[in-house]
């Protein structure tokens, strides 16, 4: 699978080297929307109904896994996990269910109940803090958080749950400890480990290392089958970057959130994680349900999308400047919508099921009043005068169209449209 962007009219200087990330690589994507996205403090958490048409949204764009709730925090929580359980179990989905839980049996005991009760596996996602700091602050030592680990992972693994083991802030962890921790969590059972920069600290240098180091002195090691998760904050806005580093270290699972939602500035953003991997050529699916899923998301939540947003955003494929504009413009003459699609634009809209769109805004250049015909030759070069009133025409055009709403190049007679890829 190779990226869109290889043929004769694009050099792609991405391509240039030996791609970070090796061609092949199985990327899975967990989906923290509903959880760990729901921990913003703007955020409005949404009805179980929405919940149920937002897990309906990710398994249409073949996200591969999701939290469904930390149930340990009170009724409305277990209901809301155990509903979309059961929705998952119902419909026979594809997109498997953890749930989060600190490591305490009281957390872990509702994810047993709400398998049993809905006849489905839920991987209890157990966590707990593990930095200096943390241990500072919490008065912490690290034989206690070894205790804890080994008594919360082994009430899992007994109750038929499969087990991932998290710490907090591993990022600014030591590496004796998170040694320590994650041997422990094998050891009694866990199967899938994560790698967490809670604090949004992390460079995608530091990814890389945490993650090497994670699979070289734990897993390997370990001599068992384990999935290494990387979990990363935006805080620093560096968690695509960081969460591809992870990836180019062997991690195998990136979690993520719809529109970057969560704590703070958010989580990686899921829409900008399925964007690059469908660009880098590591994944080949229909994504042309991403703008609804991230629609759908700010709705239930009661959040905004920024207009600059990549990809979603309203002014993601909208231009209004005239170069810009006249350019594309061009392109499509040329009846080639993917030339149109490509010519000022670094992401294919069509790939996602979305249109360039054109619009004349303040920073078009300004046209003479009167520009004569093409076919009448008199002060002007005929170059000059064809470019003119091509302009001209378009602009008129244009302004019109402007007056009921913005028209995309794919709804433009004799444009060919695009089926996303």
């Amino acid at each position: 699978m190779t990226g869109p962007t290889n043929n004769e009219w694009i050099h792609d200087w991405n391509q240039a080297s030996t791609p970070l990330i090796p061609p092949g690589t199985r990327i899975l994507l967990n989906d923290e929307t509903l959880r760990d996205g729901l921990q913003n403090p703007s955020v409005y958490d949404p009805s179980i109904e929405e919940k149920i048409e937002i897990l309906h949204l990710m398994e249409a764009l073949g996200i591969e896994s999701l939290n469904i709730g930390l149930p340990g925090a009170g009724p409305r929580a277990v209901a809301h996990t155990e509903a979309l359980a059961r929705e998952i179990a119902t419909n026979h989905m594809k997109i498997r269910p953890n749930a989060a839980a600190r490591t305490v049996e009281a957390d872990i005991r509702p994810i047993a109940e709400i398998s049993q009760r809905v006849g489905i596996a839920i991987e209890a996602a157990t966590f707990l803090g593990s930095s200096p700091i943390r241990r500072l602050v919490e008065d912490w030592t690290v034989d206690h958080l070894e205790r804890t680990t080994e008594k919360a992972v082994r009430f899992a693994v007994e109750h038929n749950l499969p087990s991932m083991y998290v710490t907090e802030d591993t990022i600014r962890t030591d590496p004796a400890t998170v040694k320590r921790l994650y041997t422990t969590a094998i050891r009694s059972g866990a199967r899938a480990i994560v790698l967490c920069d809670t604090v949004g600290h992390a460079t995608p240098q530091g990814a890389y290392n945490l993650i090497k180091f994670a699979i070289d002195e734990v897993v390997k090691p370990s001599g068992e089958k384990i999935r290494v998760d990387w979990h990363g904050h935006n805080d620093r806005g560096l968690a695509i970057a960081n969460s591809l580093w992870a990836v180019a270290a062997g991690a195998n699972c990136v979690h993520a959130a719809a529109n970057s939602l969560g704590e703070r500035v958010g989580n990686t953003p899921m829409e900008l994680m399925l964007v690059n991997l469908r660009l880098m050529g590591l994944i080949d699916r229909d994504l042309s349900r991403l703008k609804e899923y991230c629609e759908k998301v700010a709705t239930a939540t009661h959040t905004t999308i920024p207009p600059n947003y990549p990809v979603i955003g309203r002014d993601a494929f909208r231009t209004a400047t005239g170069v810009h504009a006249a350019a594309i413009i061009k392109a499509y003459h040329k009846k080639d919508a993917a030339l149109a699609d490509a010519v000022y634009s670094g992401v294919p809209s069509h790939l996602f099921g979305l249109d360039q769109i054109i619009e004349i805004g303040p920073m078009r250049a300004r046209m003479p009043r009167r520009l004569p015909s093409p076919s009448s030759p008199t002060s002007a070069t005929k170059r000059m005068v064809r470019r003119g009133w091509m302009c001209a025409s378009w602009h008129a055009r244009a302004m019109a169209m402007r007056a009921a709403r913005p028209v995309p190049l794919s709804e433009m007679p004799g444009a060919r449209r695009r089926s996303p890829s």
